[in-house]
């Protein structure tokens, strides 16, 4: 996918809404999309957005060849004027979007489109099977990462992955959520983020006996030395034989940058535990335990309640498919069209109340508690609203309205989070580096408060709506059932 044409990546649908308003003549009008999802995922209290670089890609790489118009020719349902049209597409309209590595909650957009109504329609599958991906392991990364506290958390998933756009993209995704690495080579290359590994099985059985495949690894890789030991037995001979082989790199004054054994298999905390021991008495208390086998957020914490030795974690499967939860959910809905200079709001109307969309041209405002830096709440407004930090800020719960909070001036701050991407079409955003986002991440979620981040019944975030947002709302609701 890197640098990829992905312009036919879209549902059939968008193409025949597209030729609909060219013959309606109404391709050109201006139109506002919300990318946005309506429940965390792992029952998490917040989401990580992710994927917003491969959406610039996607949009800068945008047209369509001749082989794709033939083959939209030969479907029978395109005219010849619109195929026309579709040779010079191109985006031209504006987007706006959180910065990637941002804390998000439901229902705010975390994606703007502003755009002719045609490009708006064509680019949404596309950003949702971008957006929706990597935020879902980003997020899945960073409970992960809350988990192991200070440890460090590798991503090991790419063999396990759903294919090899999931297991590049999602090793980044992991990455800017808080992992440190990668075992794979490849997204490590793309993305200029470590690649690491040791040895498999493999290995091991590969030579006459253990101790001689030790040896023969550490005489090849002598400073950066972790050795698998749960092959055969794991207290037996694993940490035995590997405790021989820091000796024998001792006894040649070899002091590796990185050494230690890696688990695989059994009662991770048990082994931990007597093999922290064993390397502790041989001398080796700096020696790394890390392991593998299965990991997940849970599974982490509870081995690190029962007092595991390890602080090197190699997470694969249940990060990189995101176990549990194995879709974000995000969603792309019309939220209002630019007619007679101004923005008319729209709404989705539905018998479910979550699936009732906010209407108009908006923006996302976020609320600090200007003591500790901790988030107090979202706010959605419209795009020309204000908060005027010299005054109180009064919040009220949109589906419980009677539950208001009022913050008095210097006891809060506010920040935008919407930021533009493109421009008339032309990408006005520089992407950071990989490792760039992950610290800008780190930082975001030290602005939630610590009961927003367990893993099991966490505190919501409150997200609220704007006086003008939420009165514009009830009154398009009361003119749809009046109609009705």
């Amino acid at each position: 996918m890197h640098g990829a044409d992905l312009t036919l990546l879209t549902d059939f649908y968008q193409l025949t809404m597209m030729q609909g308003y060219y013959d309606l003549n109404s391709r050109d009008q201006i139109a506002v999309f919300d990318l946005f999802y309506r429940v965390n995922p792992h029952g998490s209290s917040f989401s990580i957005a992710a994927g917003l670089e491969q959406a610039i890609s996607y949009i800068n790489n945008i047209h369509f060849t001749e082989e794709d118009i033939e083959y939209l020719a030969e479907q029978n349902i395109f005219k010849s004027d619109f195929l026309d049209y579709l040779r010079t597409f191109k985006f031209t309209g504006n987007i706006y979007a959180v910065p990637e590595g941002t804390i998000v909650f439901p229902n705010e957009p975390i994606l703007k489109v502003v755009a002719p109504l045609c490009e708006a329609q064509l680019i949404e599958t596309a950003l949702l099977n971008i957006i929706n991906h990597q935020s879902l392991i980003a997020t899945k990364a960073a409970r992960v990462k809350w988990a192991a506290g200070d440890d460090v958390v590798l991503e090991f998933g790419l063999r396990r992955a759903q294919g090899p756009d999931a297991g590049n993209l999602g090793a980044r995704a992991a990455v800017i959520g808080g992992c440190s690495a990668t075992s794979n080579v490849m997204a490590a290359k793309w993305f200029d983020i470590p690649a690491k590994g040791t040895h498999a099985h493999s290995w091991v059985m590969s030579f006459p006996d253990e101790l001689t495949s030790f040896r023969k690894y550490a005489e090849l890789y002598p400073m950066n030395c972790l050795l698998l030991v749960d092959t055969y037995d794991t207290l037996k001979s694993g940490v035995p034989n590997a405790i021989k082989v820091f000796n024998e790199l001792k006894d040649k004054g070899i002091k590796p940058d990185f050494y230690g054994i890696r688990l695989d298999s059994g009662d991770l905390s048990y082994l931990s535990k007597k093999a922290r021991i064993m390397l502790d008495e041989a001398g080796f208390e700096d020696a790394i335990i890390s392991a593998s086998s299965d990991l997940d957020e849970y599974l982490i914490r509870d081995l690190k309640l029962q007092g595991a030795k390890i602080t090197l974690w190699g997470v694969g499967t249940n990060l990189i498919t995101s176990k549990g939860n194995p879709s974000f959910g995000g969603v792309y809905k019309l939220s209002a069209k630019y007619e007679d200079d101004e923005f008319i709001p729209k709404m989705k109307i539905s018998e479910n109340p979550e699936k009732i969309t906010n209407p108009g041209n908006k923006k996302i405002i976020r609320v600090y508690n200007k003591r500790s830096g901790k988030i107090k709440a979202d706010l959605i407004a419209l795009n020309h609203e204000k908060v005027d930090e010299s005054k109180p800020l009064i919040l009220f719960d949109p589906e419980a309205t009677w539950k208001q909070l009022k913050l008095q001036p210097g006891t809060y701050y506010t920040r935008e989070l919407l930021e533009p991407i493109f421009i008339d079409g032309k990408c006005v955003y520089e992407t950071p580096s990989t490792f760039s986002i992950k610290e800008y991440c780190e930082k975001e979620l030290s602005t939630l408060w610590p009961e927003s981040r367990r893993l099991m019944n966490p505190q919501n975030v409150y997200v609220d709506l704007s006086h003008e947002l939420f009165e514009l709302k009830q009154s398009m609701i009361k003119q749809y059932r009046n109609q009705q």
